[in-house]
């Protein structure tokens, strides 16, 4: 199971909103000024994800919670938005290249089979994400950030 912390933003009739930071391992690397991933991190959204998640539990502003989410999930999505495309892309290449004869034909081929597997891989995540092994559970809730007070005497 995937572990990630977050924390409560709101919780109202049984929803909470949660605010979780994207980590990278681009801070600790030295080679930033040639890596591509690094400037693709840049283009993203910089540290934030916003989600929300049934929770029967009152949950209060600030408070921090562990969620899980299976890797069969997991890889599942992950082969689904990447294979996809890739599959269409070579498909209608491969349809064109055989009807037309042309390269350029397959290339167009290429550029529809690959946008169209992005659209059918969206259809397929509308369809399978609302599943139960799709979503985020929780996995333990920490103390709300009031409860624990320190008195010191001076």
């Amino acid at each position: 199971m995937m572990k990630e912390w977050a924390t409560v933003v709101a919780w109202k009739d049984g929803v909470a909103t949660l605010h979780s930071e994207a980590k990278t391992s681009c801070n600790s690397c030295s080679a930033r000024k040639g890596c591509g991933s690094h400037a693709l991190n840049q283009l993203g959204p910089k540290n934030a994800h916003v989600m929300t998640i049934a929770s029967p539990e009152p949950l209060q502003p600030g408070q921090r919670i562990e969620l899980g989410i299976r890797e069969s999930s997991l890889l599942g999505s992950a082969l689904l938005v990447y294979m996809t495309p890739l599959f269409g892309l070579f498909l209608l290449a491969g349809i064109f290249q055989m009807l037309f004869h042309s390269d350029l034909a397959a290339a167009c081929g290429a550029l529809l089979g690959g946008i169209g597997g992005f659209i059918v891989a969206k259809g397929v995540s509308n369809l399978f994400g609302d599943r139960e092994a799709f979503q985020p559970v929780i996995l333990s809730v920490a103390l709300p950030p009031d409860a624990l007070r320190v008195e010191s005497e001076v």
